[in-house]
C-alpha cells in the first residue's frame, strides 16, 4: 500500500510543468545588452591579465626571479577564468534547459 502511494507521489512529482525560460516584456534587450558587456569586460580583462603576467616574467628575469615565477603562475588563473567565461552558456544551458 506504501509503495503505491510513493511511486503516485513520484509520478506527480515528475508530471510538473516546466516551461521555457522567457525574458520580462522590454527586458530582452537590456538583458543581451549587460551579457554583451560583459563578455567584452572578460575580453579586455583577459588580455590585460596575460599581459602582466607576461610583464611580470620579462621583468622578473634578472634578480628577481619569485616576480617572474608569480607571472608565470598567473597565467593559469587567467586561462581558468577565460575559460569559464567562454564555457559559462554552454554550463547554463546544460543545466537549465531552456
Amino acid at each position: 500500500m506504501l509503495a503505491h502511494y510513493l511511486a503516485g507521489a513520484a509520478i506527480e512529482l515528475v508530471a510538473a510543468p516546466t516551461p521555457p525560460p522567457a525574458a520580462p516584456p522590454g527586458l530582452e534587450a537590456a538583458g543581451d545588452l549587460f551579457i554583451g558587456w560583459m563578455k567584452w569586460i572578460l575580453i579586455v580583462a583577459g588580455v590585460g591579465g596575460l599581459l602582466v603576467c607576461g610583464i611580470m616574467m620579462a621583468v622578473g628575469r634578472r634578480n628577481r626571479s619569485a616576480f617572474a615565477a608569480d607571472g608565470a603562475a598567473g597565467i593559469p588563473w587567467v586561462l581558468a577564468g577565460l575559460t569559464c567565461g567562454a564555457v559559462a552558456a554552454v554550463v547554463v544551458g546544460a543545466v537549465l534547459p531552456g
